[in-house]
């Protein structure tokens, strides 16, 4: 049964916003006492956030699936929805997200970092709110928009000072076990080790982290044994430890020529680990055969530049001096690393002459496509079912300026428009007169559902009585003195 996940396919969505109310208020004597339609509430987040006593993935790789809740729909009497709750996801210290191309989005290090995956949708106005002096009594409201959701990558990398590579049974896991209070699977065969472990060591003053790489062989960096799905896990370590087996039985094996493979492969993987401070233990010193075999390759290893300790993790020997050196290593590594600056707000203010959104023409589909944040939520959040929301829509595109860009690219009246992508696009035949034909689904200023109805007799008196002023009007203006 699988119990440790290092990358797991994750599905978010956010919460969508409640839908605005269209509402009138009514009371005893004041049947119809103006707009009270209260918002929509705001859709919840997908937010992730680093929690250091989460160690693996596996959650999300047995439910990928993750969403958070709707906004609540506004009421009448001026009652805003209730706002979606924010769904937090835990996840490991050294998570990366990333996109389905690979582009990384975030990397989370640190207790306590987040990132909001899925932004929830933003509730519609009531009708209370869109009221104005040139629309006091609005019979619509605006829908809620959709929360964002799509699919992101999540990758462990574990944040670790010191990582041990090698061959498998090499004595990785039982060297950690020594040096830490990690109880990793030990047995003599290869590729025990399934998972990175991760132990804590402390040396003097000094608190470091101390893991194991499973799994190298030649070839790991191209896919071959458990490399390939581990080597991540060295990225964020301070010192590389090549821990060689001086005592194996293969005949076709010797520690030089371990370690020559294990730094080709590191070199084939990338990820910044050719400049990492290394040093090299020579493990299993206590069977006679091993400590013959170091003494024999050890002057090598020094003149190639490697720091050489010999130890024994069954008989505990030589660990102490390893320990306090690899100590001194990574607090010199940590003195190295810049100082946590304060966060920084970066205030990029737009062009002057920036529309906020673009006007093509699409050959395929033969339209106008029209794109942008703006008209594209606007159509979102309109019921195309209310012609005066519709026309509501029109004229907040005129004042954005999109009819005015679609005449500077050539838009002719009957031309097809598109406001949005290929997949949810809004498409109509544009006629250049669009605010007046808004204007023409009814008088935005005034609304005749705010006057008292009036009996069909009296309308008919109100006309005779107009029609008798005109008439005497024109008789006192042509009368003979």
């Amino acid at each position: 049964m699988t119990t440790f996940v290092d990358r797991v396919e994750l599905h978010v969505a956010a919460g969508n916003g409640g839908h605005g109310c269209a509402s009138v208020h009514r009371e005893k004597f004041k049947p119809l006492g103006g707009p009270d339609g209260g918002n929509g509430g705001r859709g919840g987040d997908v937010i992730l956030v680093v929690d250091q006593s989460v160690t693996t993935l596996l959650d999300y790789h047995h439910s990928p699936h993750r969403k958070a809740t709707n906004g609540k729909p506004g009421e009448g009497g001026n009652r805003s929805g209730k706002d979606g709750q924010d769904l937090v996801l835990p996840v490991p210290d050294g998570t990366v997200v990333l996109d389905k191309q690979g582009n990384v989005l975030a990397d989370l290090v640190g207790q306590g970092t987040t990132y909001v995956a899925a932004e929830g949708g933003r509730g519609g106005l009531g009708n209370a709110a869109l009221a104005s002096a040139r629309r006091k009594a609005p019979g619509f409201a605006l829908l809620g928009v959709p929360g964002a959701a799509g699919d992101i990558v999540l990758e462990l990398k574990t944040v670790a000072d010191v990582a041990l590579v090698g061959f498998p049974s090499a004595g990785k896991s039982s060297l950690i076990s020594v040096l830490s209070a990690a109880k990793p699977k030990i047995a003599d065969y290869p590729f025990t080790t399934l998972v990175p472990n991760l132990g804590v060591v402390t040396a003097g003053s000094t608190v470091y982290t101390i893991a194991d790489v499973p799994g190298l062989i030649p070839g790991a960096s191209q896919g071959k044994g458990l490399g390939l799905e581990f080597l991540r896990h060295v990225e964020r370590c301070s010192v590389l430890v090549h821990v060689l087996d001086t005592a194996t039985l293969e005949s076709d094996r010797d520690p030089v020529s371990d370690l020559d493979v294990i730094e080709e492969e590191l070199e084939q993987y990338g990820g910044g680990l050719e400049s990492r401070p290394r040093l090299v233990v020579l493990n299993k010193v206590d069977i006679p055969d091993g400590q013959d075999l170091a003494d024999m390759i050890r002057p090598d290893l020094e003149a190639r530049g490697y720091k050489v300790f010999e130890v024994s993790a069954v008989a505990r020997t030589g660990l102490k001096e390893l320990s306090y050196f690899l100590a001194e290593v990574v607090a010199k590594a940590r003195a190295r690393r810049p100082k946590q600056e304060a966060t920084r707000i970066v205030i990029r203010p737009k062009a002057v002459d920036e529309t906020g959104f673009t006007v093509t023409f699409d050959e395929a589909e033969g339209v106008y496509r029209v794109r942008g944040e703006k008209p594209e939520r606007w159509v979102r959040q309109t019921d195309f079912n209310n012609d005066e929301a519709v026309g509501y829509l029109a004229d907040r595109l005129n004042r954005l300026g999109v009819e005015d860009q679609l005449l500077k690219v050539g838009a002719r009246a009957g031309d097809g428009v598109a406001i949005g992508s290929e997949e949810d696009a809004v498409v109509f035949d544009w006629e250049p007169s669009m605010m007046a034909g808004a204007e023409m689904l009814g008088r935005r200023g005034e609304d005749h559902r705010m006057e008292a109805p009036r009996p069909a007799a009296q309308r008919r008196k109100e006309k005779d009585a107009r029609h008798k002023d005109s008439a005497q009007q024109e008789y006192d203006e042509f009368r003979p003195f």
